[in-house]
């Protein structure tokens, strides 16, 4: 209680009214995968501080923000082509965790002593790259062409030409460009002297780039020697990911379990288990056991849901095969769509076919922000999409929706949807998407909104104050069409009073709070019951 001791006006501030409660984020999403590269490049007070962001989860906004700390697209690797389909589809905010970087391919060039001078390297990131090789031999003598030039200057240096190749489906080697009369020359910026590459008319090979890594060696020493160099990738970025690598360690903050420190993460995505490196065929086994993780990860937290793929080129009685009888998942905190979706593929130029989990958290946000949580993210158009891996028909989906892969089909005039709306539990009160993560944000709104009541006195005043809150609360989002009933009364109830907090349990600490929520439930059959008519009969 205030004291007053001397004569004067007080004036103070008295709480009465309720504790507005706003509902929490529903749409963040993390992804979990492989990126270019993963780093955080700043300039503090003219000193370039670089930050490895490698199993660092990264908040990103849009695809400018990943550009710049995870690259662009990569030839192999799903996790960048799920975030384009994920801020395409109307996504707004994600992690990023980079498991591993798949950088550019590339091969160190010799001079003439046999040194590493330059590097060529792939303009493109990516397995892709090693299908390249690059072969440095002398210019021919044109007349009255650079190489007469340079050999009236008599410094010896020699032009060359640079002919890329690209190894076919058959192993052999076929010529995709050839840059002739290429040199080296010294130039100055800023009062530095600096080295470039001079190509004739100024046209660098779109397929290759030549890279002067030690600006301070002469041209005689950077000049290339005739030879042939395949580009390659690092061999450790190289191997086959392994369920640890993606499970991680919550105290390491690594992989999925780190992802336990991210209190605002409502949907997973591992869009990159799907990957397979050179040589190697997918590992059913592992995805299966990293799935698992994944989705007892969810299911521990209780916060966030995880988006699973199916493996690829799978038909409808396979995807069936492996949801019962392979991984057999019974959760409310999972969801499994079903087919591949093919995008076109800007690293290579090419449509591929892809994993559907970035489109499908994109469209979940689409939906969050547009109708609200309690509406099914279903029936809506998958943009970016360009076909199916394979073509759900109506029959085929009859074996699937019952089991909880949801389906995404192509209609005639109304593009490629999402045609399923269902988590992978055995309970039917926990069947649709929309109802778990209905009670998932009001659960954790109240949680995060009720704070204040820590250590407050347990006495009938606290109870109507929570009761107060939390049923403003509620009142708005059956206003908003969340909750099922023509009235607040009969759409939820909030009770907390003796009956729920007894002496007993009052001396243990404790405040009790009953909380009965009427959901609405999506309209997943829509069924008309049409009959012949006879007026003259009825009469």
């Amino acid at each position: 209680m205030p004291e007053y001791l001397s004569p004067g006006v007080y004036v103070e501030e008295v709480d009465t009214g309720p504790r507005p409660i706003e509902a929490t984020n529903t749409s963040t999403a993390v992804f979990v995968g492989f990126t270019e590269k993963a780093e955080d490049v700043r300039v503090v007070d003219g000193e370039t501080i670089v930050t490895d962001l490698t199993n660092r989860p990264t908040y990103i906004t849009n695809w400018i923000q990943y550009s710049q700390k995870f690259g662009g697209l990569v030839d192999g690797a799903y996790l960048p082509l799920a975030i384009q389909g994920f801020f395409t589809n109307g996504g707004t905010k994600c992690y990023i965790v980079s498991l591993r970087q798949i950088p550019p391919a590339q091969a160190g060039l010799l001079n003439g002593s046999s040194e590493p001078a330059l590097i060529a390297r792939s303009r493109k990131s990516g397995l892709g790259g090693m299908d390249y090789r690059v072969r440095i031999a002398a210019s021919a003598n044109g007349g009255g062409g650079l190489a007469d030039e340079e050999e009236e200057n008599g410094d010896g240096l020699k032009p060359f030409d640079v002919i890329i190749e690209k190894r076919t489906n058959a192993g052999d080697w076929q010529v995709k460009d050839t840059r002739k009369e290429v040199r080296l020359e010294e130039t100055e910026a800023d009062g530095q002297r600096q080295v470039r590459v001079a190509y004739r008319s100024n046209k660098a090979s779109e397929l290759i780039d030549i890279v002067i890594p030690d600006q301070s060696r002469s041209l005689a020493e950077l000049w290339p020697a005739e030879q042939q160099q395949s580009l390659s990738i690092e061999q450790k970025l190289l191997a086959a990911p392994t369920p640890s690598e993606f499970r991680g360690d919550v105290a390491e903050r690594t992989g999925v379990e780190g992802l336990e420190v991210l209190d605002d993460a409502r949907i997973i995505c591992v869009p990159d288990l799907m990957t397979t490196m050179p040589g190697e065929k997918l590992d059913l086994k592992m995805v299966k056991a990293v799935q698992t993780s994944l989705v007892a990860h969810c299911e521990r937290l209780g916060d966030r849901m995880a988006i699973l793929d199916t493996p690829p080129n799978l038909n409808p009685q396979e995807v069936k095969a492996w949801r019962q009888d392979i991984t057999g998942f019974d959760s409310a905190y999972a969801v499994m769509y079903y087919p591949w979706i093919e995008v076109m593929d800007m690293s290579t130029d090419r449509s591929i076919h892809m994993p559907p989990s970035g489109f499908m958290a994109g469209v979940w946000a689409r939906t969050d922000n547009t109708r609200g949580v309690h509406k099914a993210p279903a029936n809506e158009v998958v943009m970016g999409a360009t076909g199916l891996a394979y073509n759900v028909t109506k029959g085929e989906q009859d074996v699937l929706n019952p089991i909880g892969v949801n389906c995404v089909r192509s209609f005639a005039g109304m593009g490629i949807r999402i045609w399923g709306a269902r988590t992978l539990t055995s309970n039917a009160l926990w069947r649709y998407v929309s109802v778990r993560r209905l009670f998932n944000m009001i659960e954790t709104t109240i949680e995060n909104s009720t704070q204040w009541t820590v250590f407050e006195p347990n006495d009938p005043r606290l109870w109507g104050k929570i009761r107060r809150d939390v049923g403003a609360f509620l009142t708005t989002q059956w206003n908003a069409g969340a909750l099922y009933g023509a009235s607040p009364s009969q759409a939820f109830y909030v009770k907390c009073d003796e009956q729920t907090n007894p002496p007993e349990s009052r001396d243990l600490g404790r405040v009790v709070v009953e909380v009965g929520i009427a959901p609405v439930k999506p309209a997943e059959f829509v069924i008309f019951r049409i009959s012949q008519w006879n007026p003259e009969l009825s009469a």
